[in-house]
């Protein structure tokens, strides 16, 4: 994809003629945050995301409601001119489900800014800051300095981010985006520049890796900058002259490419990356028909320009999935024939054990997501369709509008690199469960056939042969029970978020109560699946703090042995009742009636519509079949 497809997000379809007077109408729509986020949904250039900022702004100033788009405050610091960035980011964020709100530091007010507690970032006590710095905003000093110099010139720096990132933390307890440097592309020895250790392109590489390692097993998330400014080409990133003229630290034409980047990371950290991949297969997975054609007919393999490029496209999908993408497949075939590409044709690299789901039948495209996600127990907005049909695209974005669906090229060379720059599946953290994910959904989906051969419940739950297994929070399951809490929307019952630091204080909290449950199975392990914190409540009371499960799990009595699990530790500590707490929202629906199904009686309900419910210690939950693990509790407490 050239640097000007990137420019112009050309995977996000071109606004219409009338995206103007649509901005306007948001203001009378009593749906406004959807249709924000419909709108946000194009390629808008600086002045459209102006326009539709200032729609959001409106609404909000008017005391109108913004959901489902979820609140976010951004603090925004650094050491260019800033004023540009802010609309951008706040259209941009609504694209990924995101409302924005941006607290913005003076301009190159960085470090007081960060250390004084009575600062406007600090005061709004945002939920992230974004340390927008460029090679001109750090202490680094390029020369021909020795080795010995460029580390503690880099140590000097690094340093001088940590102190940004701790103040922050300390004084406005926010997480800190981090953003590390791009290089200049002007070189002071040539192609010699790389043997001095003290160019601008060693020291800012070397600043680079060491921002990175200070960054891990932390709280703060990085920001690749140097690796967006590398992908469109560092001469067109860096303007001099709109450097020298108002103060940005890059091309203005790259805005929109910068906001979305950020907003990408904000969803991420509110758990709004995608999860699966649904592929369309003739001329998106190969070239040609094969019900047409057949399969000797279609279109893929080495030696041929056109089968390379599905081959780039087969690879790509591979390659998500090894992270932990599902793969899935809607295709407008005869399914005895879709598949005999994936059974037997030599060259395709994906095989029908990488699919978790096929649908290859004569429904129309939105009919077979909606399944495909249902089967999958996955919402709608976790989805990502890659069609070549515009057809296709269209009628999915219309029906589906939380399906995120990519506009691709004509050349198919194209389709993988276009995938790519879309970043769908922006990640902040990287866990072995994740790394498993999508075999975890294949699993799930195999379950859900031998449910339906089983017929009785009771059968199947039992010919799962599950074994549950309880533990409190420890730092080992740390990273994913935070990205549990922070992407979890359908079966939670508070929504509550807490960070990993936040974790790690409850984990050394003794009036909380905590657990990670995990599940394993005939098919094999689900992962963790379950989070609980319980909180003291008066002197005989927890209440429960946070309760949330992966809908894959759905339907299989993991609630009732949680329950059991619950009651069992707080008759040990002399807990005589639990305080269950629902606090609706657009997403968690699904769990309105859960205590009430678990035997909690009601207790109250305020305006807002959140219920609170109460159960005795003493009471009998009916225990499901499978096997109960205990795994770092002391002996005395179950």
């Amino acid at each position: 994809m050239p640097p000007d497809l990137y420019a112009r997000l050309a995977w996000l379809p071109q606004p219409t003629a009338a995206f103007r007077e649509e901005c306007r109408a948001v203001l009378a729509s009593d749906s406004a945050g959807r249709e924000i986020a419909r709108l946000a949904k194009y390629a808008l250039e600086e002045n459209q995301l102006r326009r539709l900022a200032a729609a959001i702004e409106t609404v909000r100033s008017r005391g109108g409601s913004l959901a489902p788009l979820t609140p976010f405050t951004l603090g925004v610091l650094g050491n260019a001119t800033l004023e540009p960035l802010v609309p951008a980011l706040v259209a941009s964020a609504a694209r990924h489900g995101i409302a924005l709100t941006c607290v913005q530091a003076d301009f190159a007010q960085t470090m007081q800014d960060a250390l004084s507690p009575d600062s406007a970032v600090n005061q709004a006590r945002p939920d992230a800051v974004l340390l927008a710095l460029d090679h001109r905003g750090v202490p680094l000093r390029e020369g021909t300095h020795d080795a010995e110099y460029v580390a503690a010139n880099v140590e000097e720096a690094v340093g001088f981010v940590r102190t940004l990132r701790r103040a922050l933390r300390a004084n406005g307890g926010a997480t800190s985006i981090v953003q590390t440097i791009a290089p200049a592309p002007e070189s002071l020895f040539g192609s010699f520049d790389r043997a001095v250790p003290g160019t601008a392109r060693n020291l800012t590489a070397a600043f680079n890796a060491a921002l990175v390692e200070s960054l891990a097993g932390g709280e703060d998330v990085l920001f690749d900058v140097a690796a967006l400014a590398e992908t469109v080409g560092l001469s067109a990133w860096h303007s001099p002259k709109q450097w020298n003229v108002a103060k940005l630290s890059f091309d203005a034409k790259y805005l929109p490419l910068y906001a979305d980047h950020v907003a990408r990371i904000i969803a991420a950290l509110r758990g709004k990356a995608r999860r699966c991949l649904i592929l369309d297969l003739d001329n998106t997975v190969w070239g040609g028909v094969i019900g047409d054609d057949g399969l000797e007919g279609i279109v893929i393999g080495q030696g041929d320009a056109t089968g390379e490029a599905y081959l780039d496209v087969q690879r790509a999908a591979l390659a998500l999935r090894e992270r932990g993408v599902v793969l899935a497949v809607s295709s407008k075939n005869e399914d005895d024939v879709a598949r005999s590409a994936f059974l037997r044709h030599p060259e395709m690299l994906l095989r029908e054990d990488h699919i978790a789901v096929f649908q290859a039948n004569w429904n129309d495209k939105a009919t077979n997501i909606a399944a495909i996600a249902a089967e999958l127990s996955l919402g709608l907005e976790s989805m990502v369709f890659l069609d070549d049909n515009p057809f296709e695209r269209d009628l999915v974005r219309k029906g589906l509008p939380e399906v995120a669906v990519p506009e691709l090229p004509d050349d198919p060379a194209l389709y993988a690199r276009t995938l790519a720059a879309a970043g769908y599946f922006e990640a902040v953290t990287f866990s072995e469960e994740d790394r498993k994910r999508a075999t975890f959904y294949r699993d799930n989906a195999r379950r859900a056939t031998l449910r339906d051969q089983v017929g009785d419940l009771d059968g199947y739950l039992a010919s799962l042969r599950m074994t549950i297994v309880f533990a409190p929070f420890d730092a080992t399951g740390r990273a994913r029970i935070a990205q549990l809490i922070n992407k979890s929307n359908q079966f939670n019952l508070t929504t509550r978020r807490y960070t990993e630091g936040d974790v790690a204080e409850l984990e050394a909290d003794p009036s909380a109560f905590t657990l990670q449950v995990r599940l394993v199975d005939a098919f094999g392990d689900n992962g963790m699946i379950s989070v609980i914190v319980c909180r003291p409540s008066g002197a005989d009371a927890w209440e429960i703090d946070t309760w949330l499960m992966s809908c894959r799990v759905l339907g299989r009595r993991v609630e009732q042995m949680v329950l059991r699990e619950i009651i069992a530790h707080a008759r040990a500590m002399g807990v005589r009742r639990l305080i269950g707490v629902y606090r609706p929202t657009e997403r968690n629906g699904m769990v309105r009636e859960h205590y009430a199904k678990l035997g909690f009686l009601p207790a109250g309900e305020d305006a807002s519509g959140e219920t609170t419910w109460q159960l005795r210690t003493e009471a009998e939950i009916e225990e499901a079949p499978m096997e109960v693990q205990r795994l770092g509790f002391a002996l005395t407490a179950v």
